[in-house]
């Protein structure tokens, strides 16, 4: 048996360096932020001992780890590679092997966090067993970490199993949704800016989770054949981007909340933040470096050499990160942690202070940022901007006043879901209705005039090897089964207004206001409903099918009427809706809680009626050019043909006539 060839061992060489690279750099840091910032010091009351004080933090990080292992590998695949070849084949292994390693490190992580919490004594009988179940099935943070276990375990299965690009696609979004339960871990549970404080934490794993599963797989896939390494890079270097800002802006929100202010800074919590940022900020500079000067040469020698040196360099940067953030977890923040003795009832059910009267001047300077929503408006301007800079640079026109509403919509909903509004809808269910009617009429109206899609479509440049940008997979949204139904005018208005009867008259609205997760699907469900309800009449992106004009208003009168009882059934209750919420938060000022509903009634039936106004207005107008260009299109169709047809018809009607004429004759 000859033996391999350097250059053939040359590629498992550079992967089993890239991962030693990676472990040793985050066992680094990680040993380093722990002793430093002591967060595996002993306990002064119920220490847990030594193996549960290291063990935790190594079973996050690895969790952390497996995590970008998981989600990484399979959003590159989405976004890179051909589906049904090798590449695509090593990719979605290298994502099993990820979710396998993640399903084993939340279940070890679950069973330390719970010797820490608890202190119990490890035996076989059936106390021990009884109080872990407990603990796994009563408590939130066991809970938490059971329900990661279980997708975890089902991720697994799931990527090994479907090899093909929509069951990849679907597992992809539940390995992100498994990091949601790990969002809610930590110091963020007991910090006053609860909301801000998971969503930053969501945003942050998800951004780096992709950034650094991305990072992994170039080094896996290094010299595989089939694969197109200018390519490839230049679209993992375009997620990177993203990630990066993602991971940037979420960083330093949920930083701020941590350290409360400057003075944080300077404690160990602090100094810990301050060496990530440096660390991020040396892989943006090493990502910025690579992809203006390196990717454009990287067929060269010189130049593909000097690139996957960086490569490892980042990977290096990626696992001091790693370290240091697993780290900060367990050390103890400057401020956030003490929960008061004495809570208000706002304080208890919403883990926020009563805010102030709500008065003029808190319309206009009252804000409660929610970092997901600002984050997606940002990300929602700038694509749509470079849309149509990139058109604009290709000398094609786009109507300015479709970049002005679309604009204004995304400045709408920061307002609704960062301003006022946001601040307020958990003690007014007027303000909540409010937040509500805008959500679902007044910004899809202006994001569907925004045109979104068909920007996108004319923007994004066309694949042809195979793979399926941006523009590829908005095709396949646009043309899928799913989107068939959803966006018919009947499904769409049924969905539309269904779901505001099922919404207010269920336990779906006590979920929204006692679960964070619950509140977030809330905005996400009358967003898009909205959305397609709004595009099936009066949208311009392609939808598979609309009705006639005739059937769009008489579809949008049907639901205006629907919507005008649902505000007078609100105005009509006698009872308070979620009375334990909106009739228990020990505010002074306003209306009191009945009258507030009555007048949160009143803003559904007759706030709520002037979008669809609009809409209404929109469908006439259209409906009218739409005869116009029917008309000019008959005329010009008459010009070029001089009128051959109304001949050809005057002629038979006169050959009728006269047939008549000679049977009264006879």
């Amino acid at each position: 048996m000859s033996s391999p060839s350097p250059r053939s061992s040359r590629p498992s060489a550079y992967r089993a360096g890239g991962l030693l690279i990676l472990v040793i750099a985050t066992a680094v840091a990680l040993i380093a932020a722990l002793v430093y910032g002591g967060g595996a010091a002993p306990l002064v009351i119920a220490d847990p001992g030594e193996f549960v004080r290291w063990g935790l933090p190594v079973a996050r990080t690895i969790n952390n780890l497996a995590a970008a292992a998981m989600i990484g590998p399979m959003v590159l695949a989405l976004f890179a590679l051909r589906a049904g070849e090798k590449p695509f084949e090593i990719a979605l292994d290298t994502a099993s092997l990820g979710a396998a390693v993640f399903t084993l490190s939340s279940a070890a992580t679950a069973f330390l966090t719970f010797q820490s919490a608890f202190n119990a004594q490890v035996t076989l009988d059936n106390q021990f067993g009884e109080q872990l179940g407990r603990f796994l099935l009563d408590l939130p943070l066991g809970r938490a970490w059971l329900i990661t276990t279980i997708m975890g375990a089902l991720i697994t299965i799931l990527v090994f199993a479907w090899r093909t690009w929509t069951p990849v696609l679907l597992t992809t979004l539940l390995a992100a949704a498994s990091l949601l339960p790990m969002a809610t871990q930590g110091h963020s549970g007991e910090l006053s800016g609860h909301v801000i404080a998971v969503n930053s934490i969501l945003l942050h794993t998800v951004g780096a989770a992709v950034w650094l599963g991305g990072l992994l797989l170039l080094v896996v896939l290094r010299d595989t054949p089939g694969v197109d390494r200018t390519a490839l890079v230049s679209r993992y270097s375009s997620l990177a981007i993203v990630s990066f800002f993602v991971v940037a802006a979420s960083g330093v929100v949920r930083s701020t909340v941590g350290l409360g202010g400057w003075d944080g800074l300077w404690t160990p919590y602090g100094l810990i933040i301050v060496a990530k940022v440096v660390l991020l900020g040396g892989m943006g500079l090493l990502g910025a470096w690579y992809r203006v000067r390196l990717i454009p040469r990287l067929s060269g020698e010189r130049a593909s050499r000097w690139f996957w040196m960086l490569v490892l360099c980042e990977v290096a940067l990626m696992g001091l990160a790693s370290g240091a953030a697993a780290a900060l977890a367990r050390t103890p923040p400057p401020t956030g942690e003490t929960v008061p003795v004495q809570q208000t009832p706002a304080e208890i059910l919403t883990r926020e202070p009563l805010p102030p009267e709500f008065t003029l001047d808190m319309w206009l300077f009252g804000w409660d940022w929610d970092i997901l929503w600002a984050m997606a408006a940002a990300l929602g301007a700038f694509f749509y901007a470079a849309g149509v800079w990139r058109l604009h640079r290709r000398g094609d026109r786009w109507p300015i006043h479709r970049t002005i509403i679309w604009m204004f919509g995304l400045l709408l909903l920061v307002w609704v879901t960062c301003g006022p509004l946001n601040l307020y809808q958990d003690y007014l269910f007027s303000v909540h209705m409010l937040g509500h009617m805008m959500l679902s009429m007044a910004i899809p109206l202006a994001l569907v005039a925004g045109a979104p899609i068909t920007l996108a479509l004319r923007a994004i440049e066309k694949r042809d090897d195979g793979t399926r940008g941006g523009r590829e997979w908005i095709m396949w949204a646009v043309h899928s089964p799913f989107s068939r139904v959803v966006t018919h005018p009947i499904v769409a208005a049924a969905i539309f207004i269904l779901s505001l009867w099922a919404f207010y008259f269920t336990d779906i609205v006590r979920w929204a206001m006692y679960e964070h997760l619950g509140h977030e699907w809330m905005i996400i469900h009358f967003l898009i409903s909205g959305y397609l309800f709004v595009m099936s009449l009066v949208g311009v992106d392609p939808v598979p099918y609309r009705l006639p004009y005739p059937g769009r208003l008489i579809t949008l009168i049907a639901v205006m009427a629907m919507h005008a009882f649902f505000g007078m059934a609100i105005m009509m209750q006698e009872g308070l809706m979620v009375a334990e919420w909106f009739g228990s938060m020990g505010r002074t000022w306003g209306p009191t809680p009945m009258e507030d509903q009555y007048i949160g009634g009143g803003i559904a039936w007759s706030v709520g009626e002037i979008p669809t106004l609009i809409v209404a207005i929109t469908v006439a107008i259209q409906w009218s050019r739409d005869d116009t260009k029917v008309q000019r299109r008959q005329d010009r169709h008459a010009d070029r043909t001089g009128d051959a047809e109304l001949e050809e018809y005057n002629a038979r009607l006169a050959a009728l006539a006269e047939k008549d004429q000679q049977r009264a004759n006879r």
